[in-house]
């Protein structure tokens, strides 16, 4: 394989599977306000929170980690400014203690944060701006979950958005096509991505297993073992869904994400991780079906966007299926036709929000995925 798509394609993976705790989307807003909060260096009296729609959409409904279970952009934001730690980006909130929830739960009550709708064309974007006194700290996240656009304090610019685009055309999306992929997860050094695929398998795995194990919202894992036939298919949903149960619901237990969502994450990886156990697979070969599994969705996401009103669950659900199929040992037609038959059963599925729901969706796509592998 040519080194030019070897090299983009590693780059692509450790840029897009990062490890992340809660929903993306509220844990973007705390550690937007979490940065702000350093740059300001003083509690703040007013916070206004400028967020795309899409950002409102995914963060009203789902339950903020290490919050006491609140939900919402307020809670959020306030979790961020009050307990925060910047430095761990999308683990931010690690570090927030039960002082800082009852700190939490008072500034709630005293409506110090404002929430304003955002004219812009990126579907991903927010601005927190933080005022004391005569001294304001403004920071901007724009087309990613940690892309830092203009920051700024007291009226100097500390970062600009000119910054983030340039870093971005670095990442060689455009060249991401099904052929070269499966080449890729043929010929690719492990070396290079080892550590990467590995922390995906034990921490998706563990928290799919919490969510299997506890009660967590919808309980939408336990239900499908409940009633359904019990079969390798049957599991495979109900892992990724048991996932999405725990973390929707506060879980505050780490999760590797693909194209910025945890979802989607667990529903890559999961029932790929159940397929090669049931299969008797090699610990290679699972890494290598990772591979197809992670940017056959990824693929599928450049054109998107990270958010939209398309069911990422869907993209992740059809990545996992050409895993499977890669463990199997599918062609590359067979591959490209799993995405074919797959989109056509289950690609109007709407995003309405993060919430338990999400769990379901995630299971009904594995579900279609599937079917779509089996045709």
């Amino acid at each position: 394989m040519q080194t030019m798509y070897s090299n983009a394609y590693t780059a692509i993976l450790w840029e897009e599977l990062q490890t992340a705790m809660g929903c993306t989307e509220p844990i973007a807003l705390a550690y937007c306000a979490a940065y702000a909060a350093r740059l300001l260096e003083k509690m703040p009296e007013r916070c206004v929170v400028s967020c795309s729609g899409n950002i409102i959409k995914n963060v009203k409904s789902v339950t903020v980690p290490q919050t006491g279970g609140r939900k919402g952009i307020e809670a959020a934001v306030l979790a961020g400014i009050i307990g925060g730690d910047p430095e761990r980006k999308l683990e931010v909130l690690t570090s927030v203690t039960d002082a800082h929830r009852e700190k939490l739960g008072e500034l709630l009550e005293q409506g110090i944060v404002k929430v304003e709708l955002l004219d812009t064309e990126h579907l991903l974007h927010i601005i927190v701006t933080l005022t004391a006194g005569d001294d304001t700290a403004s920071v901007e996240l724009i087309d990613g979950h940690t892309n830092l656009g203009n920051v700024t304090r007291n009226g100097q610019v500390l970062h600009e958005r000119h910054e983030t685009e340039s870093k971005k055309s670095l990442l060689r999306y455009d060249l991401l096509n099904v052929r070269d992929i499966l080449r890729y997860a043929d010929t690719v050094d492990l070396k290079d991505i080892e550590d990467l695929l590995e922390n995906q398998v034990e921490k998706n795995s563990a928290i799919a297993q919490e969510g299997l194990t506890h009660e967590w919202g919808a309980a939408v894992g336990k239900t499908l073992l409940a009633c359904a036939q019990n079969n390798v298919w049957t599991r495979a949903r109900a892992s990724a869904a048991a996932g999405s149960d725990a973390r929707m619901n506060g879980c505050a237990m780490p999760v590797v994400i693909n194209s910025g969502s945890g979802n989607q994450g667990l529903t890559v990886s999961m029932p790929v991780v159940v397929y090669a156990r049931e299969r008797n697979a090699s610990h290679e070969k699972l890494l290598r079906a990772l591979c197809v599994s992670n940017l056959i969705a990824i693929r599928q996401k450049r054109e998107i966007g990270k958010l939209s009103a398309y069911c990422g669950a869907v993209c992740a659900a059809v990545g996992a299926a050409c895993g499977v199929a890669y463990l199997d040992g599918a062609s590359y037609e067979v591959v490209s036709q799993t995405i074919v038959n797959a989109i056509a059963c289950i690609g109007g599925m709407v995003c309405d929000g993060a919430k338990s729901s999400c769990a379901g969706k995630i299971a009904s796509a594995l579900d279609c995925a599937f079917f779509g592998y089996k045709m």
